[in-house]
Formats: structure tokens, sequence, C-alpha cells
């Protein structure tokens, strides 16, 4: 039976972790595939063009939208953040599952253009968990700190539109419960359309009175 691709979004507030999870879990399993967001923010430390992100001038990211080429985008402290959607779809052909990292606007954007798309959101055991954990990154200042939390109290208004919920306490345990999401929407009926049409067809053929 031909795999079909699961397109899955991960949120999830700043600083909770979910790029560590994302990282680690495609370093652990062959089929999954993470699209490179856009965006017009500059590069953290370590951060490379390509790999991390595609950083664009607005200019750039605002001519993308224009042309369609992106399969959502928002504005987020100040900046552009976008998914292209060339990649996306190419992957999701090659029966690939396509991790999107992306906040919670453009998950709501996704989910209206692929009905099947799969949305979890990442949280912290605690509020003070999630404050520690961005002052330990060491990449922001005080002030886009407290920004970053002001949007995560508006965020959490976000969550119940989402289909499950990983608490990222253990990091192991966190990239294992999504791994099984992921891999049991294999098992939904609209992930497994043409096997099954097959199949009923093959039955009556055979045994059909």
């Amino acid at each position: 039976m031909p795999r079909k691709g699961v397109l899955t979004v991960i949120s999830g507030f700043s600083g909770v972790g979910k790029g560590t999870i994302v990282k680690k879990l495609v370093s652990e399993h062959d089929e999954y595939a993470v699209s490179v967001s856009a965006t017009t923010r500059n590069p953290r430390p370590g951060e490379e063009n390509g790999r991390d992100y595609f950083f664009l001038t607005n200019e750039a990211f605002e001519s993308m939208i224009k042309d369609d080429g992106l399969i959502e985008y928002a504005k987020y402290v100040d900046h552009y953040y976008g998914t292209p959607r060339a990649y996306v779809e190419r992957k999701l052909s090659e029966g690939k599952d396509v991790i999107l990292e992306i906040d919670a606007q453009g998950a709501l954007q996704i989910k209206k253009q692929y009905p099947d798309a799969l949305l979890i959101f990442i949280v912290p055991p605690t509020a003070d968990v999630l404050r520690e954990r961005l002052k330990g990154r060491g990449t922001e200042d005080a002030d886009t700190i407290k920004d970053r939390l002001s949007r995560a109290a508006e965020e959490t208004a976000y969550i119940k539109n989402y289909e499950y919920v990983v608490v990222n306490d253990d990091l192991e345990r966190a990239v294992l419960d999504v791994h099984t999401v992921i891999q049991s929407a294999h098992m939904r009926l609209g992930n497994n359309d043409e096997f099954l049409t097959i199949l009923s067809q093959q039955i009556k053929n055979k045994f059909e009175v």
C-alpha cells in the first residue's frame, strides 16, 4: 500500500522547546521532512540561511505573498514568518511526513487548506518553567522576553483549536509522544481511502453472492 504523507503542524509558546523536539524527532526517524520556514527576522547565533530559515527582506517576503508562494504566513513580534508551498507539497507526494513548526495563526490557515493536517501544541509543565527557558536561551533582551511572554498569554486562546497537546517536561518523552501521534494518523480512514476502495472491491468481486 503506497504511503500517504501526513502534514503535521507543531506549535507552542516561544521558549517551550518545540524546535528541540522537532530536531530530535527528525534525527531519530527517516520518514520525516521538516519544512524550512521563511522569515524577515535576523539570524540567531549559529543559524544558517536555508537550513534553519530562509532569511528574507520584507520586500522579498511580500513578493512571495503576492505570488501565492506561501501556504501560510503571519507577523510575530514585528517580523514575518511563512511556509513555502512547493517544498511541502513535493514531500507529501513522495510519502514523507512533513512537519511545520509554525505559530497558531499559521496553523489555522493550514487547516483550512489541508483539512487532514494534524495539529499538535507543545506546552511547558508550568508558566514559571516557560519564563526560565526563555531567559536561559540568552538570545533576547528583557523587553523581547516580556513581549514573548505577553504573546504566550494571548496564544492560550488558540490551544482549543488543536487536536493534541504534548507537555514538554521530559524531552525524550515529549519526542516519543509526538512521534506516536503522527504515526497513529497513518491509520485514519482518510489516509487509507485508496487502499480501502481497492480492498473493498476485491472482496465484493470474490465473495459477493
